[in-house]
């Protein structure tokens, strides 16, 4: 059997910089406080589930090895750093008073029902989508983790739905911030979220920026317990290659391919991908539905769900409320 081997890329002078390398796990926990050693091994134990194990080196700073197998050798994810995990900034849980998210229903093709919704960045005083000059990039993520967060909860309590639920866009800049995990645990563990019912919605553009980061943070998105998407599938460079890499729990088509239904060749595509999504456990969302004829032809091509303006606009989370009660 090979020996288990772990490559750790950190960036220079930062707090995990000494663990760069190429390293042995017998090597590794040669730095290791005394009780942290054999841990290592037993994190990856078993394939099937998420990597989980906290770590504390000798020099007496504490680490956290976060992240899940892609296939039964290859496992990837985040080393984070913090005494206690998760290591959240304070300011993360304290949305911008500007951000006024909008909810989007996405529609199961099978029942009709509400399966959940997508939140949309909205900003109050703000003209258009986008946000006042004065709002930071790198908290739009965190603030509409924390409101989406807030909002699921929200409309499992007042409608009694256990399925429904809430997909999130994250971009390169996101995952590349290492509290993102961190920050998704604590809040499906302080709202009691299932597992799969907050999802992340990533596009090929994260992937494509840095592929290994995109990927590794992506597996620790998922060993915390979100849901992961490939958004805007099948409109970039390197679909299937992101797609064989990472084991998403959805794929979403960009409303680009849905304008073109109707057409042989496009129909052909759809239905193909349906299929291939259907045979890796796979859900397939539709987007830019604009009329319910397309909504019958979609579920005629085996999409499980769909969004648009045929079934509604963004809402508010009061009018999302109202529309999932019914």
């Amino acid at each position: 059997m090979p020996s288990q081997r772990l490559l750790i890329d950190a960036p220079k002078s930062t707090a995990l910089s000494d663990l760069s390398g190429d390293w042995s796990i017998e090597s590794l926990e040669q730095i290791l406080e005394g009780l942290s050693r054999g841990r290592l091994g037993k994190a990856f134990g078993d394939t099937d589930g998420p990597v989980r194990c906290a770590l504390r080196l000798s020099s007496g700073r504490d680490v956290h090895l976060v992240g899940a197998f892609v296939d039964e050798t290859d496992a990837r994810g985040m080393l984070l750093v913090g005494d206690d995990f998760p290591e959240i900034d304070p300011s993360d849980l304290k949305p911008g008073p500007d951000l006024s998210p909008v909810y989007q229903p996405i529609i199961s093709l099978r029942d009709g029902r509400i399966a959940g919704f997508e939140a949309l960045a909205r900003w109050d005083g703000a003209e258009g989508t986008s946000p006042p000059s004065r709002y930071e990039d790198e908290s739009l993520a965190s603030n509409m983790l924390i409101r989406s967060a807030e909002t699921l909860a929200m409309l499992r309590e007042e409608s009694g739905r256990e399925d429904v639920f809430m997909h999130v866009n994250l971009t390169a800049r996101d995952l590349a911030r290492g509290t993102i995990p961190a920050l998704v645990e604590a809040l499906m563990n302080g709202y009691k979220l299932p597992p799969r019912s907050l999802k992340v919605e990533l596009t090929e553009q994260a992937a494509l920026r840095n592929a290994g980061l995109a990927l590794a943070a992506a597996m620790a998105l998922k060993a915390v317990g979100a849901g992961l998407v490939l958004d805007d599938f099948g409109t970039g460079h390197s679909s299937f290659q992101w797609l064989a890499d990472l084991p998403a729990d959805s794929l979403k088509i960009d409303h680009g391919l849905t304008r073109r239904l109707g057409q042989a060749r496009t129909d052909t595509i759809l239905g193909t991908i349906t299929l291939l999504a259907n045979r890796l456990g796979m859900t397939s969302t539709a987007e830019g539905v604009e009329n319910k004829d397309d909504a019958a032809r979609l579920r005629a091509l085996g999409f499980d769900h769909a969004q648009g303006f045929a079934f509604a606009r963004p809402m508010n989370a009061k009018a999302a409320a109202r529309f999932l009660i019914g």
